[in-house]
């Protein structure tokens, strides 16, 4: 129960981040008064991309580390 519960949350989460904005406000300043809008989508995933890697690999080494002492 706790697997399938944690693994909703993980897809929740995983699928829902295209609805979060990570920019700061001079960013969004700046980004906001182009016609497009392109660059700022692109900043935007850009964003999500680098501050979800450091959250997958201490979740990696977690998991190893969480094997490694169960055995």
């Amino acid at each position: 129960m706790k697997l399938k519960f944690s693994l909703l949350i993980f897809f929740f989460l995983i699928f829902s981040a295209d609805v979060v904005y990570g920019q700061c406000s001079m960013c969004r300043a700046v980004l906001q008064s182009e016609e497009g809008q392109a660059t700022a989508k692109g900043i935007n995933n850009g964003i999500l991309y680098l501050m979800a890697i450091p959250y997958l690999l201490v979740g990696i080494v977690g998991w190893k580390v969480f094997q490694i002492l169960k055995k």
